[in-house]
C-alpha cells in the first residue's frame, strides 16, 4: 500500500486540475469523443506509473480482433489490473466494476470517462440488467473488461482462483469473442510496503470465437479460459 499513498501524495498538486477535467469530460460526453475520453484515462495512468515507478509491458496485441466487439477476461490481482489493461489496449474499451469500489474520488471519474458499468453483486436483478446491457453494447462493437474471479480480496499473487460462470453470460448472449488476458505481477504494484520499481506483464491471449464455445455451458467456458490464463502465467512468469 506504500506505493498507493506515495502516488497520491506526489500528485496532490495535479489532483484538482486532473479530477476537474476528468469530471467535466465524463459529464459532457457529447462534447468529447470516446477516443478523447479514453486517452485522458490513459494519460492519468501514465502519470501514476511515472510517479510510482511502474512499468507495464504488453504482449499479444496482434491477438485482439480487428473488428467488432469482444470481452476481455483477465485474472484479478489488485487495484492496478484494469489500469494495466487500459494502458496496453490501444483502442477504447470499457469496464464492469463492483459498485462499492467505484464510489471513491478519481475511481468514479475514471470509470465514468469510459462509461463503465457498475455491478451490484447483492442485487440479482441489477446484475442481470448489467449483463444484458454489456451484451447489447458488445453486439454493437464495444469492447469490455470483465473480471471473472469477481474480486481480489485475497492476495493470491500469480495464482488464479475459480472463475464465476455467470461472468460469461454477456459473451454468450452477444455471441462475441472471448479474449483471455493473463496478468503477471500486477499484485506487486499496490501490495506491501516496497517502492522498488515493478514491472507488470499483460498478455492478450488468442481469442476464443463463438464458433469454438457455441454449445458449451458457461461453467465449461470459465474453466477453459482459466486454464489458458494459468498456462500463460506458468510460461511467462
Amino acid at each position: 500500500m506504500l506505493r498507493f499513498f506515495y502516488v497520491i501524495i506526489m500528485n496532490l498538486f495535479r489532483a484538482p486540475y486532473m479530477i476537474t477535467r476528468m469530471r467535466y469530460e465524463a459529464d459532457h460526453s457529447q462534447k468529447f469523443s470516446e477516443k478523447q475520453r479514453y486517452e485522458l484515462d490513459q494519460h492519468a495512468i501514465r502519470i501514476m506509473c511515472s510517479t510510482g515507478r511502474i512499468t507495464t509491458v504488453c504482449y499479444g496485441q496482434e491477438n485482439l480482433p480487428d473488428e467488432g466487439g469482444y470481452i476481455m477476461y483477465p485474472n484479478h490481482q489488485g487495484k492496478y489490473d484494469a489500469l494495466a489493461i487500459i494502458a496496453s489496449h490501444e483502442r477504447p474499451c470499457s469496464l464492469v466494476m463492483d459498485i462499492q469500489k467505484s464510489k471513491s474520488i478519481l475511481v468514479r471519474e475514471f470509470i465514468d470517462l469510459i462509461q463503465g458499468k457498475r455491478l451490484d453483486k447483492a442485487d440479482v436483478r441489477q446484475a442481470l440488467t448489467v449483463i444484458k446491457e454489456v451484451a447489447n453494447e458488445v453486439k454493437e462493437g464495444k469492447r469490455y473488461i470483465l473480471f471473472p474471479e469477481g474480486g481480489y480480496e485475497r492476495n493470491t499473487q500469480n495464482q488464479v482462483t475459480d472463475f464465476k460462470p455467470g461472468s460469461f453470460k454477456s459473451a454468450t448472449m452477444a455471441k462475441a469473442p472471448v479474449v483471455p488476458v493473463a496478468l503477471i505481477d500486477s499484485y506487486k504494484v499496490f501490495h506491501g510496503m516496497s517502492m522498488k520499481p515493478v514491472t507488470v506483464q499483460v498478455h492478450f491471449l488468442k481469442p476464443i470465437l463463438y464458433e469454438e464455445y457455441r454449445g458449451m455451458k458457461t461453467m465449461e467456458i470459465a474453466k477453459m479460459v482459466k486454464r489458458r490464463i494459468e498456462e500463460a502465467i506458468a510460461q511467462y512468469s
